[in-house]
């Protein structure tokens, strides 16, 4: 999975450059964040600007990583979304969970 990682003081912006977030490289953004919990960074935001496509399994990860901050009194917020993507928070209710932002500037600015 081709991911870049930006750290601003104590908040880690990823953003996911893939088209695609689904069964093929879910996993790997789960290990991604896992690793990143595991060094005690807790607030971050991932920005699925270029992400076109999301299924179950992306969705699941990022569910995953939102329950993993949160159990360490951090967060998990997500900014970019494409139109597609926004429909599939909407569709299955996960705009209601995730704090959602147009940008990372905003998403930055709310930690």
């Amino acid at each position: 999975m081709n991911v870049a990682i930006e750290e601003h003081d104590h908040i880690v912006t990823l953003t996911l450059n893939e088209e695609r977030l689904d069964a093929h490289n879910s996993s790997e953004l789960k290990t991604q964040l896992l690793s990143l919990f595991e060094d005690g960074k807790v607030n971050i935001i991932i920005d699925l600007s270029p992400v076109r496509f999301i299924d179950s399994s992306g969705l699941g990860a990022l569910v995953s990583g939102f329950k993993n901050a949160s159990s360490r009194e951090g967060g998990l917020k997500l900014c970019g979304l494409q139109s597609q993507v926004k429909s599939m928070f909407e569709l299955t209710r996960l705009h209601r969970v995730f704090e959602i932002f147009p940008g990372t500037e905003e998403a930055l600015a709310s930690f």
